[in-house]
């Protein structure tokens, strides 16, 4: 297996695996949006809440905005030694305090206040409520890590891959009408001197449209289903290579607790033999 990072930065990174397969790749996927935790608001105490906005919707939007997570400083709640009823180690508390002004106020994101300095919203730009003169909202709030498959609140990313597109051009075919050029969604190809020119072909979205346009059948386009190019996009609260090799960790503990399980029951077999 081989991986070759094609673009990086601090919300998204998109690589390409060779020498795999569909299965692995989407056994990846599948675990980093269910499986690898992040922190997000679980537990809301509304103190005062006169805006026109039911509380219910408050905390609701409350709970759907990304945190940084530092996965080092805290474990699930299931893990945790306060058996999930609340402590530094497992959670977080954040608190809210605003009131409307002559002006109408927004309450955004990063009105939030938290007791752990590294664990703020991932950005402070989402609005929460509309305040008027006079209205206000007091709460507290408290983040704890869970799993994207038990609620979207801790789904920490999103995850699409594709086959690496391999394009093949017969030059003795192709008349160079520039059919395709035009056709190319994705702007892929051009006209160079005497010959059509790929020029992208990582960016090809697999449509065939340029195919279907070719009358002289000199265009082909396959997927390589052994080299898969994988784009992780993260909603803030983790880095995306984070996110990566979490979710790797996370496959590999499962092989080798499947791996303990099968030997156990081999072992079993073997002392109930007479």
């Amino acid at each position: 297996m081989n991986v070759e990072i094609l673009e990086q930065d601090d919300n998204h990174i998109k690589f390409i695996v060779r020498e795999t397969n569909p299965v692995f790749m989407n056994t990846l996927r599948r675990t980093m949006m269910s499986e690898c935790t992040c922190l997000a608001i679980e537990d809301v105490i509304i103190v005062e809440n006169s805006s026109a906005i039911f509380d219910e919707v408050i905390v609701h939007r409350l709970g759907l905005i990304p945190l940084k997570t530092d996965l080092n400083s805290y474990v699930l709640p299931s893990e945790c030694e306060c058996e999930g009823t609340g402590c530094p180690s497992c959670s977080v508390t954040l608190t809210l305090e605003k009131t409307g002004d002559e002006d109408l106020v927004t309450v955004h994101s990063g009105d939030l206040k938290s007791t752990d300095p590294e664990v703020v919203p991932a950005t402070d730009k989402i609005p929460i409520a509309k305040l008027a003169q006079g209205q206000s909202i007091v709460l507290e709030a408290s983040a704890r890590l869970g799993l994207g498959k038990n609620h979207a609140k801790w789904q920490s990313c999103v995850v699409g891959y594709k086959y690496l597109p391999i394009i093949e051009v017969d030059l003795e075919k192709c008349t160079e009408c520039g059919d395709c050029v035009e056709e190319c969604p994705r702007k892929i190809f051009k006209l160079g001197k005497n010959k059509l020119i790929i020029t992208d072909p990582i960016n090809c979205s697999l449509c065939l449209l340029c195919v279907e346009k070719c009358d002289f059948d000199a265009i082909k386009v396959r997927g390589d289903n052994s080299s898969i190019i994988i784009t992780v996009e993260t909603k803030g609260g983790l880095l995306p290579e984070t996110i990566v090799e979490t979710s790797a960790l996370v496959i590999k503990d499962k092989f080798t607790t499947f791996i303990e399980e099968i030997k156990s029951i081999e072992t079993e077999e073997e002392i109930a033999e007479p």
